[in-house]
């Protein structure tokens, strides 16, 4: 195998095993789908999908029981920015599920606009999704996992949390605040038995962001990563996989930097 060379999709190895698990923004074709695949394949009872696309979410539900073979998935269309959605999808995936054991806090929104040219509606819009949006969904489902003493839930970051890249000012202070939030939660939720965690990529090459970006752009950041190339979608879910997983017990708190750079 070369370096650029995508290794061999991993095996389930039962590392969710009779837990049940919420993923926002996971239809498509992105991180978010992967890692409810991978939650699945990894043995979940139970799935718990959202999105605001209804023909995508309604296909990601099909699509995860035919080719993983778990008959309990359940999907529900959830809008993050709105505090009404948050209540209602966790407490459907709370009653459908027996209680929610994993959250994985997937959506965001990027866009790219210089500073000098950004409007308060474009920052507070990236804003109130990707970091507003992970604390709407933590605090729905803190307040279900607390009472039964352990839950995990796992926060989708960005290496741009601690890097610098033009045109993104808004999406990287969005990400920085997931990765202080995330720090500042867990030592609240550690008191009734909830880790928190996260992850920070850098690059996941996958179809919805080669419509949104160039090629040229793309072939630039891969160019920089150590494998020159970017990250499969279900690499970066494995990472998510496994702060879900009991093989990380004793983390809370943490950013994980899922990326071939150096942060």
């Amino acid at each position: 195998m070369t370096m650029k060379d995508v290794p061999e999709y991993v095996a389930g190895h039962g590392l969710l095993r009779g837990k049940s698990v919420l993923v926002t923004a996971a239809a498509g074709a992105g991180i978010g789908f992967a890692v409810a695949r991978r939650c699945a394949e990894e043995g979940c009872r139970a799935l718990f999908v959202s999105d605001v696309h209804e023909r995508r979410l309604n296909e990601a539900v099909e699509t995860l029981r035919r080719e993983t073979g778990l008959q309990s998935v359940y999907g529900r269309l959830c809008d993050v920015s709105q505090e009404g959605d948050v209540q209602a999808l966790v407490s459907a995936a709370h009653e459908q599920m027996d209680g929610i054991d994993v959250l994985v806090n997937n959506a965001g929104l990027g866009t790219s606009c210089r500073v000098v040219d950004m409007s308060d509606d474009e920052w507070q819009r990236v804003l109130d999704i990707t970091l507003t949006g992970t604390f709407r969904m933590t605090r729905a489902a803190l307040r279900v996992m607390q009472p039964r003493g352990r839950g995990v839930i796992v926060n989708n970051a960005s290496v741009l949390g601690w890097r610098a890249q033009a045109e993104q000012a808004h999406y990287a202070a969005a990400k920085a605040g997931v990765m202080a939030f995330t720090r500042c939660a867990a030592l609240e939720a550690a008191e009734h038995g909830v880790r928190i965690n996260a992850v920070a990529p850098s690059i996941a090459i996958h179809a919805f962001l080669k419509k949104s970006a160039s090629e040229e752009l793309l072939a630039s950041l891969a160019q920089r990563e150590a494998f020159g190339r970017g990250a499969e979608p279900w690499e970066v879910a494995n990472v998510m996989v496994f702060l879900a997983s009991d093989y990380s017990s004793y983390m809370t708190g943490e950013t994980i930097s899922v990326s071939s750079q150096h942060a």
